[in-house]
């Protein structure tokens, strides 16, 4: 959610008075049954409900300590009404007495269970953020001379991983970054994006060109099918069958070479924007491959290349949940628009903050979005802060060639 100060103190305000209501519940339901027994003239009929200021307690809070002072406010209640209170007998006093006692042990156990199990769930969670941060680990602040930043927002409650995937790695090669959106979100395409993230990390480093990295990575999204259906077959025998074979994940593949040259390979996924001067613009408008594990990647590779990145342009690369995320009326998130937003907010004398305008992006979407959202979102800015950059043209032109050894 997004919080500005007015809101922030407006809401912790609103949270502060629903925890202190809830702490003196069980005290104004005694004063209540209290009350209400010294206004009536018959009196001695709802003694017995000063049982449930213990339940009460428990239910609210949760707390031990609360539990038992709800109890011991339920049983100096009774004191008012000693033997001559009208309608209120030593029976009912004592029956009253003992109601409480045992509503008091029963709440006291609940809430220690209760203690036991949120503990429990805390190490759970702590657990699971490690796992996921394995799995989409936080990017570095700067990897051969290029800032970056990434943020990412699950749909799945409680989730940090969900169908988006990115990784920026440096090689000998240049500067490397992978961003894709598996088929679906949340648990379920978690172990997709561990395999493509896996094979990535691996194939950047080893391959010395661009689409090889690419095809390594459909041989890694084929058996990575296969092995989730079971079948057991090699790498270069058979297709994955039933609902599996109709899985597919869009990526694109970024180079940036130690001269700011970027090489971009498009598969089904949406273009990044080109930061230069204030100035937003698509990286290249043709026409993507289609996404892995529809089609085999054709023998020729249409390679973008988007001239060179000079000191302080970047690339905003970004998933499809962004572009695609609504607001109440039914309206697309207008996201070239609080791009230029976010970089001239986040504007420095050698180039926009990519921290600062990931930040603003991820505020503007929320924002529009009400907080809530149906898919993936994974923002990440690359920004050369290279001293030096060779001059070159700053167009974009794609190339035909066959992008192998």
């Amino acid at each position: 959610m997004i919080r500005t100060w007015a809101r922030s103190g407006v809401r912790a305000g609103a949270a502060h008075a629903r925890r202190a209501f809830v702490f003196v519940l069980p005290g104004l339901w005694v004063l209540g049954v209290v009350a209400w027994e010294l206004c009536r003239p018959t009196g001695g009929q709802l003694l017995p409900l000063l049982a449930a200021a213990p339940a009460i307690a428990c239910a609210g809070t949760g707390r031990r300590k609360c539990v038992l002072l709800g109890g011991v406010c339920a049983l100096l209640a009774l004191v008012p009404f000693g033997p001559v209170a009208p309608g209120s007998g030593p029976a009912t006093r004592v029956t009253t007495c003992g109601a409480i006692l045992a509503v008091i042990g029963a709440s006291y156990l609940t809430a220690g269970r209760r203690l036991r199990l949120l503990r429990e769930l805390a190490r759970a969670r702590e657990v699971a953020v490690a796992a996921q941060r394995v799995v989409l680990r936080p990017l570095p602040r700067r990897i051969d001379g290029v800032l970056l930043a990434a943020d990412h927002l699950s749909a799945s409650e409680g989730a940090d991983v969900g169908g988006d995937l990115y990784e920026v790695v440096g090689t000998r090669h240049g500067l490397r970054a992978v961003i894709g959106d598996v088929r679906g979100h949340g648990l379920e395409a978690i172990s997709t994006v561990a395999a493509m993230l896996g094979s990535f990390r691996e194939g950047a480093h080893d391959e010395p060109e661009l689409g090889d990295v690419l095809r390594r990575l459909e041989r890694s999204h084929q058996r990575h099918l296969r092995e989730r259906a079971g079948d057991g077959q090699q790498a270069d025998g058979g297709e994955p069958a039933g609902q599996l074979a109709e899985e597919f994940v869009t990526l694109l593949l970024v180079e940036v070479a130690q001269d700011g040259s970027v090489t971009a390979l498009n598969c089904g996924h949406p273009w990044p924007y080109r930061v230069a001067c204030q100035a937003v613009a698509p990286l290249a408008r043709a026409e993507p491959m289609p996404p892995l594990g529809l089609f085999p990647l054709p023998e020729e590779l249409c390679a973008v290349r988007g001239g060179r990145l000079r000191p302080g342009e970047g690339l905003f690369l970004h998933t499809d949940g962004a572009a695609d995320a609504r607001d109440a009326a039914g309206e697309f998130f207008p996201l070239a628009q609080a791009l230029r937003s976010g970089v001239e907010a986040a504007a420095a004398p050698c180039g926009p903050s990519p921290a600062g305008v990931v930040g603003e992006v991820r505020a503007a979407l929320l924002r529009h979005a009400g907080g809530r959202l149906t898919d993936d979102v994974a923002l990440v800015m690359l920004s050369n802060d290279r001293v030096r950059v060779p001059a070159g043209a700053a167009g974009t032109t794609a190339t035909g060639g066959r992008i192998s050894p």
